[in-house]
């Protein structure tokens, strides 16, 4: 039985989605501790409490916006099965993360806030750093198996991830554009795994 959350993370929880709230409808810079206190229903202390600051808060959502893009559901290297059924497993995974309006909304207030301080993206990126995401973990794996070509594994990861955002993100994001159908979504995973493995596979 999952124990009952604390009232102090209850709190933060709340403090955290009035916070996407609020950046959403007004950006940062507009944005206040005062009026995200309101939306949350505790006091602008507590806020306080558990965000020193605006910045340190908005660093908050930019390491769960990550933790979304780096939470994988089948990132495990099996020797005993194909490559492209593998892979498919992992890119379909991220593309329903792409997909999903929740984290689209998250990265929307990301983007907005680093480009009007360029700093901000500086230390998104530098957060992103810390963790290794887990297709870049499987195809070091793979080469270690001798089934991929011995390129950076960070480097191939973000090539055809590139492909699946230039798809399922970035259209969604500075167009507004509806998310993928299931159709088109199996013709960009498979057109990606057909570059990928054309360029890395050891046959």
């Amino acid at each position: 039985m999952t124990a009952p959350k604390r009232l102090t993370d209850r709190k933060r929880e709340a403090i955290i989605l009035a916070a996407i709230a609020e950046f959403r409808a007004n950006g940062f810079d507009i944005t206040s501790m005062d009026k995200i206190a309101a939306t949350a229903g505790v006091s602008k202390r507590t806020v306080y409490n558990h965000f020193p600051s605006k910045e340190e808060l908005f660093a908050e959502i930019l390491n769960q916006l990550w933790s979304r893009v780096t939470e994988e559901k089948e990132t495990y290297y099996h020797a005993d099965q194909p490559l492209r059924d593998q892979m498919r497993l992992i890119l379909m995974a991220k593309l329903q993360t792409l997909g999903d309006e929740n984290f689209l909304d998250l990265a929307r207030v990301a983007i907005a806030a680093t480009i009007h301080s360029p700093e901000r993206g500086q230390n998104m990126v530098a957060r992103m750093g810390e963790r290794e995401e887990g297709l870049t973990v499987w195809i070091r794996a793979a080469q270690a198996d001798g089934r991929l070509k011995p390129v950076d594994p960070a480097f191939a990861a973000q090539q055809i991830q590139g492909i699946l955002k230039s798809f399922a993100f970035w259209p969604q994001i500075s167009m507004g554009l509806p998310g993928l159908e299931s159709d088109m979504q199996n013709t960009v995973v498979d057109a990606a795994l057909d570059m990928f493995l054309a360029c890395y596979e050891l046959r």
